[in-house]
């Protein structure tokens, strides 16, 4: 395994907070940050998008007086996603805004792209792209990305389906470089689980929902902090690409978890049928996304809390005896 010298004497666990749609903002990244593991948010949460200007520029200059006030213990390094698909059309927008501030980490998603990973390192950044099988995998490491995130089953949002177990062991046969492991870790033994298997990073999304910082309502912060595993429905009805989602989100919505029909991505509709009625409930909004990891969130806490709860769960971590 090889760790990029971005992150050396900087985290304080080996964790990649992972970009949350809506949810993840400023208040948030600068918390994760400040105790040591990666934060990251997409840059289409920043709406409109002047605001990524502003987003920036608070990160960067928050992150850097920290980093002076304590120079023994700097910031981790934050991360932008950004969404590559043709759907985007703010790509060439928020790629020029995070050449300006020279944003230390680009995450891509749904779409590698070699011009994009050319612009980042030459503004000496680097990319992790996330990917959910090895067609994928191979397909951003050909195209220039230096790293990866793999999307295994009980990952939060669009999540894949290959066991963590699976997907780590089959990608180090190729790959030896910078790995990030998604997928049902709520606390620090599983992310010495993920460094066992193979993985440098645990990348955790759906556990800093039920945080201070995160830009939730309360009901989805207390409905994360009390369900758990069984309480996860995986669909593709609500936006035509398969994700895990909150049952009492669903239920809440007025609809049947266990008799979800499949849903036709050439026929979504967000927003109203023909007649103007509501078609189905908006994902993110009103159908809440979480990973299987949630059993291990307990309450709604402060992010710098949690990580310290996954640090020290983490040092702790030891084999049982047999």
């Amino acid at each position: 395994m090889s760790m990029p010298a971005l992150f050396k004497g900087r985290l304080s666990i080996p964790v990649i907070g992972s970009p949350l749609f809506i949810i993840s903002v400023p208040d948030l990244v600068i918390a994760q940050c400040k105790a040591g593991v990666v934060g990251s948010f997409p840059a289409l949460n920043a709406r409109p998008p002047e605001l990524l200007d502003e987003w920036l520029a608070r990160i960067t200059e928050e992150l850097a007086a920290y980093d002076r006030a304590h120079p023994e213990r700097p910031s981790a390094p934050f991360a932008v996603n950004q969404i590559v698909h043709k759907s985007n059309n703010r790509l060439d927008h928020d790629m020029q805004l995070c050449a300006k501030y020279k944003v230390p980490m680009i995450i891509s998603s749904l779409g590698a792209r070699e011009e994009l990973n050319q612009a980042v390192h030459g503004w000496g950044g680097i990319v992790f792209h996330d990917v959910i099988n090895q067609k994928f995998a191979h397909k951003a490491i050909e195209k220039g990305a230096d790293g990866l995130i793999l999307v295994a089953a009980g990952a939060g949002g669009h999540a894949g389906v290959i066991s963590p177990l699976a997907f780590v062991a089959e990608t180090r046969k190729w790959f030896d470089g910078p790995i990030a492991l998604s997928g049902a870790i709520g606390n620090g033994k599983a992310i010495r689980a993920a460094r066992i298997l193979g993985a440098d990073f645990a990348y955790i999304g759906s556990a800093f929902i039920a945080t201070k910082e995160a830009n939730a309502v309360e009901k989805y912060k207390e409905m994360i902090a009390s369900s758990t595993a069984d309480d996860i429905v995986y669909s593709n009805l609500f936006t035509g690409v398969h994700g895990n989602y909150l049952k009492p989100s669903i239920l809440a919505a007025g609809m049947d978890p266990d008799n979800l029909p499949t849903s036709d991505p050439s026929k979504m509709n967000f927003g109203t049928d023909a007649s103007g009625e509501r078609a189905k409930p908006k994902a993110w909004k009103e159908i809440w996304g979480s990973g299987q990891g949630i059993g291990s969130v307990e309450k709604v806490m402060p992010a710098a809390e949690l990580i310290a709860r996954f640090k020290k769960e983490y040092d702790e971590a030891v084999d049982p005896p047999l």
